[in-house]
């Protein structure tokens, strides 16, 4: 996997609303670029606390704060950066490679996560040293 740089981005969610509230819709393969196995959310941070910590080998993940704001920091070797999670219209795509940690959560936050693929802790590569032998250059 050695060289292989595929970058993270920002897409937008169309949104639909009228006077009896807003709608907005995700689809796998449609706006999100792949097909969603798994879906999780995160919520009820504690102030101060910082998580994720980890790459994947073959999971790509869609990240969207239904609810309140948060931060992401992504390291894919050739940049690193900081998103900030503030709209349910704006969502995050992760590929495996980007070494990602979810930080600076309001007490409103609920961050959903939408995954290419079930759980499977082989897939997760948590010590960043490994981290760079898996995607850094040689």
């Amino acid at each position: 996997m050695s060289g292989l740089v595929l970058c993270s981005r920002l897409i937008d969610i169309h949104e639909l609303g009228d006077e009896r509230g807003m709608l907005a819709v995700i689809e796998s393969n449609i706006n999100v670029p792949f097909e969603t196995k798994r879906i999780f959310y995160i919520y009820g941070t504690a102030e101060g606390v910082r998580r994720g910590f980890h790459a994947h080998r073959k999971t790509r993940q869609a990240l969207v704060c239904v609810s309140g704001t948060c931060k992401v920091f992504l390291d894919n070797i050739e940049r690193k950066t900081d998103v900030t999670l503030d709209s349910p219209t704006k969502v995050l795509i992760l590929e495996p490679n980007d070494w990602h940690e979810m930080y600076d959560f309001s007490p409103n936050c609920v961050l959903l996560v939408l995954a290419s693929h079930l759980y499977d802790p082989e897939d997760y590569i948590r010590d960043y040293h490994q981290f760079l032998e898996v995607y850094g250059s040689e």
